[in-house]
């Protein structure tokens, strides 16, 4: 004759339908997937869904269609399909190759001081002293603060006339006059890349400050046990430990800077006669000129290439970190 117990176990009560039944050891069977359960999830489901592909993956799929169609806004009676035409008359623009080149400046003379100035702080604030908290938070303030009122105040740091730069720079009698930092292509692209430094930093602080408190503490006991400097603590034993933080905090730098026209567009605006465009700011000029089939084009081109390097990237750091 079976016991109560195993006759509970058997049988769920009705009352309480598909729920967790108590087994003979005292734990929970999980409920079975049924149809009921599993259109209550996909109800709740549904909204978020349909926000999704609405205003993410119909934009995406239209925007697409559009780069290989003759879309301008100068005449939308013709939308007839042009096939690479817009592709061709990209690679065709005498601005593409200074586009190509300043945008893989800003990415590259961006993300190494970024990392490197970011790490440093990381590893000071580290350390418990007086006040830490209020220095973090300074530190970390700029991040709130967007793009683009970064890019105007930076403007009128650099201002020929009356900017702090050029005053700082002939109190310290480095320069003997003042120096039109925004109307030279070359100056101008120095004051762009050291306003997006100074927005950078954070990130990387923020970030690899988190992967060093993760570090345990008695490992670094053992090191300094060891003899270990501080040089050899920091390559044998911070950077391989927080090696995939790193890796990943890079690669997100990388696509955001390359996708991060705020800071340009309020400093510069593209120029000067469009000298400091980068790929992303030059699509919006191109859109704002009403190309919409030109910009849709350099918009697949842009997605192709971050896609393909960070395949690329994430292989190659994979590979790395493995054979370490």
């Amino acid at each position: 004759m079976a016991s109560p117990v195993q006759e509970e176990t058997r049988r769920p009560s009705r009352k309480e339908g598909a729920r967790p039944v108590r087994t003979a050891g005292g734990g929970r069977r999980k409920r079975e997937f049924t149809t009921r359960r599993g259109l209550v999830i996909a109800a709740f489901m549904a909204p978020a869904a349909i926000f999704v592909a609405v205003f993410t993956y119909y934009p995406m799929v239209a925007g697409s269609q559009m780069a290989f169609r003759h879309w301008n806004l100068a005449d939308l009676t013709d939308k007839s399909f042009v096939g690479l035409g817009n592709f061709r008359e990209i690679f065709g623009d005498p601005l593409w190759g200074t586009v190509l080149s300043n945008t893989a400046l800003w990415v590259v003379a961006s993300i190494v001081p970024q990392l490197v100035i970011g790490f440093a702080l990381a590893l000071w604030l580290r350390r418990r002293f007086r006040f830490r908290g209020l220095y973090q938070a300074l530190i970390f303030f700029p991040w709130a603060i967007s793009g683009f009122l970064i890019g105007i105040l930076f403007r009128w740091m650099f201002n020929s006339e009356f900017g702090v730069v050029n005053d700082l720079l002939m109190k310290a009698h480095l320069i003997d006059e003042p120096v039109a930092w925004l109307a030279d292509p070359k100056t101008a692209m120095v004051a762009i890349l050291v306003a997006n430094i100074w927005y950078g930093v954070t990130f990387f602080a923020i970030m690899i400050l988190a992967a060093l408190q993760s570090i345990p503490d008695e490992i670094y006991e053992a090191a300094a046990l060891d003899g270990a400097g501080k040089v050899r603590t920091l390559f044998q034993i911070t950077i391989p430990y927080i090696r995939a933080t790193l890796a990943l905090t890079v690669l997100l730098r990388i696509i955001w800077i390359f996708n991060f026209p705020d800071i340009i567009f309020g400093t510069t605006g593209g120029g000067p006669n469009n000298e400091t465009h980068i790929v992303t700011t030059w699509m919006i000029n191109i859109t704002q000129q009403g190309d919409y089939g030109k910009a849709s084009a350099l918009g697949l081109l842009v997605v192709a290439g971050l896609l393909l390097f960070s395949v690329f990237y994430l292989t190659a750091t994979r590979e790395k970190g493995a054979k370490s």
